[in-house]
């Protein structure tokens, strides 16, 4: 089997790994310096596919990345039960010296 060419570029599996970043109060505690980031991405993501994707996106070195899997409330409307939906939330601390400024020019 040949092996994927490593490349600096983001591919099309760089941005589906990552869907938004969360930007809440917590989350700007946090990272308060820019040396920590909150990120929502794909259920099926793995610690690599996310640390790939953020170091082509954005052009940083990632130091390491914890993973947490949210499933979704309870709601009802009436006599209807039905969920939230469930998501996957990363923290990504990146290397000293490397920042992402997720809010830039607001």
């Amino acid at each position: 089997m040949a092996k994927a060419k490593q490349t600096s570029e983001a591919s099309v599996q760089d941005y589906a790994a990552i869907v938004k970043p969360l930007i809440t109060e917590k989350s700007s505690i946090i990272g308060g310096d820019g040396s920590k980031v909150v990120f929502e991405v794909a259920r099926t993501a793995s610690k690599h596919d996310i640390q790939r994707a953020i170091e082509h996106i954005f052009d940083v070195e990632v130091d390491s990345i914890r993973t947490m899997n949210y499933l979704g409330k309870l709601r009802r409307r009436g006599n209807k039960v039905g969920r939230t939906a469930s998501f996957k939330k990363a923290y990504v601390k990146l290397k000293p010296g490397q920042t992402i400024d997720i809010v830039e020019g607001l």
